[in-house]
């Protein structure tokens, strides 16, 4: 874990002057999220990388922002500072207690010797609610009041790719958040962004 980034993730945090951030925090380091992977095989797989990715989708996130009301400025007031930092550097804390770590072999192609690297497995029996309701549920256990965007932000971060089963209610529903608060579009750019470009190691 980075102790700079993590120092810049809860001053953020703080700024929003949201009442009990300081319960999610100190649950968030219970739940380990600052020294979880953001992902077990993907982008951020090593120690640390999902408060570097919760970090990254937030820039992503106030570049999409500054973008959109340059275009359309009547925008801004739906797009605050406060609500960026919530649902962009929250989105993910259903990762903070997944992660197990483990060991792996692998063959060496050059030397053909089999050798033993660190991976993750995953368990999600502590809490099976899914992934962008599951962060959305734990932090209003924390006692952190959110706004309706918000929380409809960092339940459909994952855009299509969270609709089990192509589901007609769920599709309605994810159509009509976007539709509704430009917030849920500007986390789903930006998670992407930070995870399909910023991060990928190609």
């Amino acid at each position: 874990m980075n102790q700079k980034q993590k120092e810049r993730f809860v001053e953020l945090l703080r700024a929003t002057g949201r009442e009990n951030i300081d319960y999610v925090i100190e649950d968030l380091e219970a739940l380990g999220f600052f020294e979880a992977p953001a992902s077990k095989n993907n982008h951020h797989n090593y120690a640390g990388g999902l408060l570097e990715h919760s970090l990254n989708v937030y820039d992503m996130a106030v570049k999409v922002r500054d973008l959109i009301v340059a275009e359309r400025p009547q925008l801004a007031a739906k797009l605050p500072d406060e609500s960026l930092a919530i649902a962009a550097l929250l989105h993910d804390v259903c990762k903070s207690n997944i992660y197990r770590k483990a060991t792996r072999s692998e063959r060496n192609p050059a030397t053909g010797q089999w050798e033993s690297h660190e991976t993750y497995n995953i368990d999600y029996s502590a809490f099976p609610a899914g992934h962008g309701e599951k962060s959305a549920i734990m932090l209003l256990q924390s006692g952190l009041e959110m706004t309706d965007d918000e929380v409809l932000a960092i339940r459909w971060h994952m855009g299509g790719w969270d609709i089990p089963f192509q589901s007609s209610e769920m599709t309605a529903s994810i159509r009509e958040a976007g539709n509704r608060f430009p917030l849920v579009t500007v986390i789903q750019i930006a998670d992407t962004l930070a995870a399909k470009i910023l991060e990928n190691v190609v």
